[in-house]
């Protein structure tokens, strides 16, 4: 759900329901890469509410468009983690079988 001024789309406040620490932070992390951002927090309403509300503010672009963008750019990240860290395990896989082969020697 989105709050914001119907006459000013650059400011916006997300209500992401089902979300919490985890996606706030990184999502305020990405955005505050993008120069097109002038400013954004996020608040948790209620400890016991699975609810973020994320503040975006741009320099003029649509918040939302924004909003889209680093959610792309979040998901880009962790696949490329994901990618690095599923390589690192197939080299210490490959690395430990050597180490056993030569081990039997």
């Amino acid at each position: 759900m989105e709050h914001g001024s119907h006459s000013d789309p650059s400011k916006s406040t997300f209500s992401l329901v089902d979300e919490d620490h985890t996606f706030a932070n990184s999502i305020r992390f990405t955005l505050n890469q993008d120069p097109r951002v002038a400013f954004t927090g996020y608040s948790i309403p209620h400890p016991s509410e699975n609810r973020v509300n994320i503040r975006v503010q741009t320099t003029g672009d649509p918040a939302r468009e924004v909003l889209k963008d680093a959610c792309q750019d979040l998901m880009l990240m962790c696949q490329h983690v994901r990618s690095t860290f599923n390589k690192a395990v197939e080299v210490a896989k490959s690395s430990r079988v050597r180490t056993e082969d030569t081990d039997s020697d």
